[in-house]
């Protein structure tokens, strides 16, 4: 498989199925575009037919959703979602809630794992959407969300970081064990070395 991403440091739509996949140890091939440079549209395009990343390619199948992908993968890969139905509602229910909503965090709060900026974004609306995560996190059922790690917490591992940046202080138990990850060291580790810098930049989700 070969998963296409943008900067680790920028792209949070990319972490999502990235972090999922190195949890559940699957093999695959990681191409990594840099964003916001002349030509890096055509390079998206000839790969995801939306233009945007991540996409993964699994042979002849592209898949270019970030929540496309972890369902893909969970097809082969069951554990991906909690194992309960009522759980796995539950999970599905927040997860798109963060694929489709909280406009106001990703706007004044965009994804930077190199910068701090504390007490920055914390605008009615946003300080309103961060209560809500902080009430989904709350009713953790252990470590992560559902338990074990699932594809719910892929969703929300940007916010993590997110949060990390911003410093704010909602749910610490869960902070700690999604910056714990391997995985997720790996990503902000690999976010300090890359070259680009970019003062002001469109983000993607």
């Amino acid at each position: 498989m070969l998963l296409v991403i943008g900067n680790k440091n920028y792209s949070s739509w990319s972490l999502r199925p990235w972090i999922a996949m190195k949890v559940l140890g699957l093999p695959f091939t990681e191409k990594r575009i840099a964003l916001y440079r002349p030509g890096s549209k055509e390079e998206i395009l000839s790969f995801s037919p939306a233009g945007k990343v991540p996409v993964l390619q699994d042979g002849s199948t592209v898949v270019w959703d970030s929540l496309a992908i972890l369902e893909y993968l969970a097809e082969r890969h069951p554990q991906l979602w909690p194992a309960d139905a009522a759980d796995r509602a539950t999970a599905r229910a927040v997860s798109a809630e963060m694929h489709s909503g909280f406009a106001n965090l990703r706007q004044h709060m965009s994804m930077n794992v190199r910068k701090r900026y504390p007490g920055k974004g914390r605008t009615p609306e946003v300080l309103a959407e961060i209560a809500r995560i902080d009430a989904i996190w709350a009713a953790a059922r252990g470590p992560f969300l559902f338990g074990s790690f699932s594809a719910a917490d892929a969703m929300y591992a940007p916010v993590v970081l997110r949060f990390r940046t911003y410093d704010v202080d909602v749910c610490p138990a869960y902070m700690k064990a999604m910056l714990a990850l391997p995985a997720m060291k790996d990503w902000m580790a690999a976010a300090e070395t890359e070259a680009e810098s970019l003062a002001q930049f469109e983000l993607y989700g």
